[in-house]
This record gives structure tokens, C-alpha cells and sequence, in this order.
């Protein structure tokens, strides 16, 4: 038996059609997360449904940040993020940092927020959020791919559910 090293070359070049792609992602059930951080450059933030574990030792997310984002630039230059999983009843904070109709400020002005230990807002009431400071990006022509590592970490006893994104449509994700 032989093992190759490296894939072969293909030759197909066919891609899916953006809308098609779109349109079958809307199928894969995501949670609903506002990424923020803070620094001299003060407060941003954005909606997310692109993060996901990496590792538990060291404890890593992984963020895809949109180039296009106004938060883009601060979250690369403060070096720390916060991801801020919505619970049931939080929409509205999930349209308002979705929406460029919003400044920063009142975007920040609609929920209640701490500072963490890295500078970054942590949303109170949010099902929990994930300190993070950023140890490596990768480009990619559309997005920023953040691997970011946990310093810590902080949930709400009380959410009883989680908002997720399915369908083009908010959902919940019940315990």
C-alpha cells in the first residue's frame, strides 16, 4: 500500500454559485455571536455566526472577521476580542450590530456590558462570553480568519436558551 503525501492536482475548476452557496449554508443551524473589542480606538463590534472551537489545549476560538466590517481594523490593532453568544430575547442586539444604519455608540448603548480583563465589552446576559486575545491571523481575500486564545470565560446561570441563525431566520437552541 502507498500513502501520498500531497493531494493530487485536480484539474476541475467548476465552483458553486455564490447564491447557491449562501443558500445552503442558511441550512447548517449557527449560533448567533457579537464579537467586540476595545482600545484606544474605543468601542466595536459585530455580528457573527462564523467562530467556532479550535482547541482546548490552549483553550482557542476561531473568528472569520469580514475585511468589510467597520471592527476589522480595531480588533487587529487592540490585539483582543470578546465573542458574545446571544441568548433568547437579545434580536434586536443582533440586527443592531449587523446594521450600518447604527453607530458604535448606540449599538453599545442598547445592552448593559463590562469590561473584561483585556479591554474587550462582555455582554451582560449574554449565554457566555470568551475573552480573547488574538495569536494569529490569516488572509484570505474576503476575510480575516482570527485564532484567538481564551483568557477567560463567563456564562449566565439563567439563559435558559441560545439564539441561532437558521434558515435566514432566529432560532433557539433550548437545554
Amino acid at each position: 500500500m502507498t500513502l501520498t503525501k500531497t493531494a493530487p492536482t485536480s484539474t476541475h475548476t467548476a465552483h458553486v454559485d455564490a447564491l447557491l452557496f449562501r443558500e445552503g449554508m442558511s441550512r447548517l443551524p449557527s449560533g448567533i455571536t457579537l464579537i467586540t473589542t476595545g482600545g484606544p480606538a474605543g468601542l466595536h463590534g459585530f455580528t457573527a455566526t462564523a467562530v467556532c472551537s479550535v482547541s482546548d489545549a490552549p483553550p482557542t476560538l476561531l473568528v472569520c472577521v469580514n475585511r468589510n466590517t467597520s471592527a476589522h481594523d480595531h480588533i487587529l490593532s487592540h490585539q483582543c476580542l470578546a465573542v458574545n453568544v446571544l441568548a433568547e430575547g437579545q434580536e434586536h442586539l443582533c440586527r443592531a450590530f449587523s446594521s450600518r444604519k447604527y453607530t458604535m455608540a448606540e449599538r453599545f448603548a442598547l445592552a448593559r456590558w463590562k469590561n473584561g480583563i483585556t479591554g474587550a465589552p462582555l455582554l451582560e446576559g449574554a449565554v457566555v462570553s470568551f475573552e480573547c486575545r488574538v495569536s494569529r491571523v490569516i488572509d484570505t481575500p474576503t476575510h480575516s480568519i482570527v485564532i484567538a486564545t481564551v483568557e477567560h470565560v463567563q456564562w449566565d446561570e439563567t439563559a435558559e436558551s441560545g439564539l441561532v441563525w437558521f434558515q435566514k431566520s432566529f432560532a433557539l437552541a433550548k437545554k
